[in-house]
């Protein structure tokens, strides 16, 4: 298979991945946090060096910051409905995912309003400008993707949290696209809250993300339960990671996680932007040249992109595309709305959808060669 759906969830994993996990069931399967045991202690540890490489990674001087949860969509929602209450407003992009949007929907009922601010990639300033048209004196919360699910557009992010920290708004990061592929300096730039998926950049298995809290200002919790500290308090704690991590984790997928981690460190952020966006461009280059084929952005650039690019054919539903280059060719794209319809009504795509490619640190330009002759040939 040539796999070209990196941004659902990445495949394949590195071999120390795989290795981790599988480890994991033989040598860390005890409670972390719960026991006296020299099991329990191994794997307490194991969690512990965990959030040690996300905070070398993310640039963080604190492990206790660092707080798993089940996934992206996960530390959203913490996010979204733990900081917002009744009468309160939030801002988000114009190409957020439905993990942001459906939460704001759902708490339209309990007196919560939101603004959609749009993005004009030719033009910072203006994005920036569209966003402070959004704000008002009821706005607590900015939530903002570092970068498109679907076409890849990257968002001066560094610029919209300084502008909502100096309206003294607090900032949520959407790096479900970007962890692992795009530098994020947590120190640097003061972020609020960053969301992350564990199985799509970071190179973990599926059913693990992380939420960095970065700030006094902790959500309320989804769930409350055992957190194997203050056993004896009837409330939960108010101190991270403990509030947000009831009941038993996941310790397969932290320990996953941890190698996925390594193995972006090892390789180096840049060393991944680069060779992705490369592979991006030669698809898009050569896209361009078939009049049949549709492009929504500008050419795939280091600044302005993350490595992900959507595109249709003239004549053809985009899951009629998406069939004939799997069963065809066996290239696995992704097609359709991708989850995010506020992204297709801004593109004019929300009939058709896209089709969406997205290489990995283990795409090669072959591959993308295939792909492309796969489409020269489609009739």
């Amino acid at each position: 298979m040539i796999y070209l759906d990196n941004s659902a969830t990445t495949f394949p994993k590195p071999d120390s991945v795989r290795f981790a996990v599988d480890e994991s069931l033989k040598k860390y399967c005890a409670n972390p946090g719960r026991s006296g045991h020299r099991m329990s202690i191994n794997t307490a540890n194991k969690v512990f060096e965990c959030r040690q490489a996300v905070c070398k990674l993310f640039n963080i001087d604190d492990e206790s910051k660092v707080v798993f949860t089940s996934g992206c969509t996960h530390s959203l929602n913490i996010v979204i409905k733990g900081v917002l209450k009744k009468g309160d407003h939030c801002v988000i992009s114009c190409l957020e995912h439905n993990s942001v949007l459906r939460p704001l929907e759902k708490m339209k009922s309990l007196g919560i309003s939101y603004s959609v601010a749009t993005v004009y990639p030719e033009d910072n300033d203006k994005t920036l400008d569209s966003f402070r048209s959004c704000f008002n004196d009821k706005t607590k919360l900015v939530v903002c993707t570092h970068a498109s699910n679907v076409f890849g557009i990257r968002l001066p992010v560094e610029r919209i949290c300084a502008l909502a920290h100096s309206y003294g708004i607090k900032f949520c990061l959407d790096a479900a696209q970007s962890a692992g592929v795009l530098p994020i300096d947590i120190a640097e730039y003061g972020y609020d809250y960053v969301c992350c998926a564990g199985h799509k950049g970071l190179y973990g298995p599926m059913g693990i993300g992380l939420l960095v809290v970065n700030t006094d200002k902790l959500p309320d919790t989804l769930i409350e339960g055992g957190t194997g500290s203050e056993s004896q308090n009837y409330n939960q704690p108010d101190f991270t990671p403990d509030r947000f991590e009831s009941g038993t984790q996941n310790i397969c997928g932290i320990c996953g996680l941890h190698k996925g981690i390594e193995f972006i460190l090892d390789k180096g952020i840049s060393t991944i932007h680069n060779h992705e966006i490369r592979l991006v461009k030669l698809a898009y280059n050569a896209m361009k040249k078939d009049k049949r084929i549709r492009l929504y952005t500008d050419t795939p650039d280091l600044e302005n992109f993350a490595p992900v690019l959507s595109f249709t054919v003239k004549g053809k539903n985009s899951e009629e595309v998406a069939s004939y280059l799997s069963s065809k060719f066996d290239i696995a794209v992704r097609a359709g709305l991708h989850c995010s319809p506020l992204a297709h009504k801004y593109m004019n795509t929300i009939e058709e959808g896209t089709v969406r490619i997205s290489p990995s640190v283990f795409t090669n330009e072959y591959q993308v060669k295939k792909l492309i002759s796969a489409l020269k040939n489609y009739n």
